[in-house]
């Protein structure tokens, strides 16, 4: 049977927003969390750019355990960007670990036009992708998948050429990217069931939500794509964070798949999700790009389980159902939050061994020997000044006990 998967781009799509960026021990600790929550792949970013070789490289190796510590990445895919060049492919394949790829180039008369000025005709795009194509396959990945970017103003019959010239060349999904939000549910739909029912491929369902359809049309794509019998894999981003208006919100698009009065009924996301996990994620990203969840984010923002109106309030309170469609502790929300008032120690780019002691032990943890503190120290030192920000409880966690990671994700050389 089809099956729907999520594919979460927030460490490459939602980082590239503009004003916004992550530190690299952040980025990791969303793909730990991504990884927690059950997502198949995240897009963990730009394997070509210098910045991101050591981040990538660590990264994998989180996915691989040893006699003292299981993994702690244990099942998500960890992907990439590329163009669809050739050159970057083997580049990016030969200079980190990077083994999932999805390979972009844009099809649009408007942007061949005026983007490419020209340069470049139908057959070129083919082929570049092809090339692309060949080029990660050979050079070691384990999954290619060809983007079509601004597919949603595309010939649809030139997609699916391009979608079968993919399938032909090795490529493992075809990603329509709705580029400008530009769908509507009635539209995606047949567009993408066409792709994967004559291309014979899976379809990878990029939104962005300039309309405010990015979680409707992803989810009416996926459910089309599972319909004309092949997989289909939703790209979502915490919190919908993204360029311009943002991307498909992973929490809304599987509240959407498991409870709205059609797709709820179907069954069709991976029970893997453990939706659980999603409000410790959502704070976390929220913390880390320094923007404050919305009042009325569905599911996790503040607003979500609150009631004020008489009869709202009243009839919440008999039976949750009257007003509530899912329980807030499917979304691991109900704990209460307590706040210090009194005496505070942090520790930081400017802390100390006491205070690092102090702040470890707080979390149950102490230290092996003097060597081990010193380290951790170091560490703490480094990570603070990358994040420029205090440090969460779960990139302290890293850092202990993950420090050669951790050196790789805190050093960059220009």
């Amino acid at each position: 049977m089809p099956k729907i998967e999520l594919i979460d781009v927030t460490n490459r799509d939602g980082e590239q927003t503009a004003r916004i960026s992550l530190a690299k021990i952040q980025k990791t600790v969303i793909n730990w969390l991504l990884d927690d929550l059950g997502v198949y792949q995240s897009e963990m970013g730009f394997p070509l750019s210098p910045h991101e070789k050591d981040y990538v490289n660590a990264n994998y190796e989180l996915t691989e355990g040893d006699e003292n510590r299981p993994p702690l990445i244990k099942q998500m895919a960890l992907g990439g960007w590329s163009r669809a060049l050739a050159s970057d492919v083997e580049k990016a394949l030969t200079q980190t670990r990077i083994r999932h790829l999805n390979l972009s180039i844009s099809t649009s008369e408007q942007m061949l036009r005026w983007k490419f000025q020209g340069k470049f005709s139908r057959a070129d795009i083919i082929k570049m992708m092809v090339d692309a194509t060949v080029a990660a396959k050979q050079g070691g990945a384990i999954t290619a998948g060809v983007n079509a970017e601004d597919a949603s103003r595309t010939d649809l019959d030139f997609l699916v050429e391009f979608a079968q010239a993919g399938q032909e060349a090795g490529a493992d999904r075809f990603r329509y990217c709705d580029t400008l939000g530009h769908d509507d549910p009635s539209t995606i739909a047949p567009r993408v069931a066409t792709i994967a029912r004559e291309a014979q491929i899976p379809v990878e369902l990029h939104c962005h939500n300039d309309l405010g359809l990015a979680v409707a049309n992803s989810c009416a794509g996926a459910v089309a794509v599972y319909d004309a019998g092949q997989d289909a894999y939703i790209n979502t981003t915490i919190n919908g964070i993204g360029e311009r208006a943002g991307n498909a919100d992973l929490v809304s698009c599987v509240l959407a798949l498991r409870y709205s009065a059609r797709w709820g009924c179907l069954g069709l996301l991976n029970n893997a999700i453990d939706l659980s996990k999603a409000y410790r994620l959502s704070r976390y990203t929220a913390n880390a790009f320094g923007m404050e969840i919305p009042i009325n984010q569905p599911g996790v923002g503040d607003n979500a389980f609150a009631h004020e109106s008489g009869i709202h309030a009243d009839g919440a309170l008999k039976d949750r159902q009257n007003y509530e469609l899912y329980d807030f502790e499917a979304i691991g929300r109900g704990d209460k939050i307590e706040t210090t008032t009194g005496r505070i120690i942090t520790t930081g780019i400017h802390g100390g061994k006491s205070g690092l002691e102090y702040v470890y032990a707080q979390m149950g943890l102490g230290f092996q020997d003097a060597e081990h503190t010193a380290l951790v120290l170091k560490l703490v030192q480094f990570a603070n000044l990358t994040t420029q920000a205090p440090l969460s409880p779960e990139e302290l966690w890293l850092i202990y006990h993950y420090p050669e990671q951790v050196r790789m994700l805190v050093t960059l050389t220009p």
